[in-house]
């Protein structure tokens, strides 16, 4: 004896056709008479079944959205968030957790962020976990959204928050697809829409038409006037014993889209934090006697801003320096490095960290002058994580030690930092 199990869906698909046939006339030629168990009865084909549920509002949302990618493919998705028609790069994130504070990393500015894990939005969102004070990404494309939120912090679920912010989602997308052919072919341009009006043809060549490189993002997202900053790490979630270095040490530090984290690092060890916009002068830097100057991370094409080029050509040697993607000439990568779990090697200490990582952008080796030691390297391409020039007191990292979300295993970059300013300062 065979068994036939119905979802939910196809039984919710079986009322609507059973609704319309209650309701409406039915050609003799246009039904099936089948018998089972001695039970006759007459079901629709398959041609009035579909006009029955086109003509049914359905109880559950269908696709609406459309991401056009710039080689052509169109994505069928549904939309949460904000609705309309917006346009950024595509890049994908392989963190499992943390999409709170990846919404509001500001070096997502310009781009749709791919959550390559599939459930997203169960732990709602809340202000603790926020790393900037607005969302500067250009859109969220995850697999599932989560139909409830689970968390004791919760305040506000995540399509709530992205609606209140103007951020476009979608969601029952194959991800898994997109990430593969952002792989094969690299980081592409798309848009994201959810107006009818606009034809597949015309969204692929918006997508076409739209460039990231060369563009100066940053002065969007750096701050428009200094303040001070003096938040540590909430001791709630302090995860390691901090040191007293017994003095306090004076950084200034330029947002080119620096996060939260990273300032309550620097606090907690001690640091009185000074942050300034990205086109402060040096001269006025210099005038602040600061122990040590910190470049943050930032979006976009490191070629588009020159200014800030300038601005550590006139402060290195002077004082300790250090920043992110802080070196030599500068490179597209394929698809770049995003997410908290990428292996970097620390060739000085002989160990390997698990980092939080994003970027699109790497230094070329190559292009370093002497004197510079390269202390780390990815572990997924051996391109350069990290450098140090003792001659001009100074050290890099392309990633984010304040790693948020991530694991905590690059923070010694912080204490590194502290032991450059201190030594200086003894001199």
């Amino acid at each position: 004896m065979v068994r036939f199990f119905m979802s939910h869906m196809v039984r919710d698909h079986m009322n609507h056709i059973v609704w319309y046939l209650m309701n409406h006339t039915v050609r003799p030629r246009d039904c099936m008479i089948i018998e089972s168990h001695g039970v006759v009865g007459i079901i629709p084909n398959v041609r009035i079944a579909q006009i029955a549920l086109n003509k049914v509002d359905r109880p559950w949302k269908t696709a609406d959205t459309r991401l056009a990618l710039e080689d052509g493919s169109i994505w069928m998705a549904k939309s949460f968030g904000a609705r309309g028609t917006q346009v950024g790069e595509v890049v994908f994130n392989t963190s499992l957790t943390g999409y709170q504070e990846i919404l509001t990393d500001p070096s997502y500015a310009g781009q749709f962020v791919l959550m390559t894990n599939p459930h997203i939005g169960n732990t709602g969102v809340n202000i603790d976990d926020e790393e900037s004070q607005q969302c500067f990404l250009a859109g969220l494309v995850i697999r599932n959204l989560s139909i409830c939120t689970s968390n004791w912090r919760c305040t506000q679920s995540l399509g709530d928050y992205l609606a209140k912010r103007n951020i476009m989602g979608i969601y029952d997308v194959d991800t898994r697809a997109i990430t593969r052919r952002l792989r094969e072919d690299g980081s592409l341009i798309g848009v994201l829409s959810t107006e009818e009006s606009k034809s597949d043809k015309e969204l692929v060549e918006m997508a076409r038409q739209w460039k990231i490189v060369g563009v100066d993002l940053i002065s969007d997202v750096s701050c428009k006037t200094p303040y001070t900053w003096s938040e540590k790490t909430d001791l709630e979630w302090e995860f390691k014993n901090v040191v007293d270095h017994g003095e306090e040490f004076h950084v200034v530090a330029y947002d080119f889209g620096i996060k939260h984290n990273i300032l309550r690092r620097l606090a907690s060890y001690g640091c009185k934090i000074t942050v300034v916009p990205s086109k402060w002068p040096a001269a006025e830097t210099l005038e602040m006697k600061p122990d040590g100057v910190l470049f943050s991370n930032g979006p976009g094409d490191p070629s588009a801003v020159p200014y800030a080029v300038e601005i550590v050509e006139d402060l290195i040697g002077k004082v300790p320096l250090i920043g992110q993607a802080l070196g030599g000439k500068t490179f597209k990568m394929k698809f770049g490095h995003h997410g908290g779990n990428h292996p970097v090697g620390n060739l000085r200490r002989g160990c390997v960290e698990i980092s939080a990582q994003n970027h699109n952008y790497a230094i070329d080796p190559a292009s370093l002058p002497f004197g510079v030691e390269v202390t780390h390297i990815n572990l997924n391409d051996n391109s350069c994580a990290g450098l140090y020039f003792p001659e001009q007191k100074l050290m890099s990292l392309q990633y984010h030690p304040e790693a948020s979300p991530g694991p905590h295993d690059s923070d010694q970059s912080f204490v590194e930092f502290i032991e450059l300013m201190k030594s200086t300062k003894a001199q």
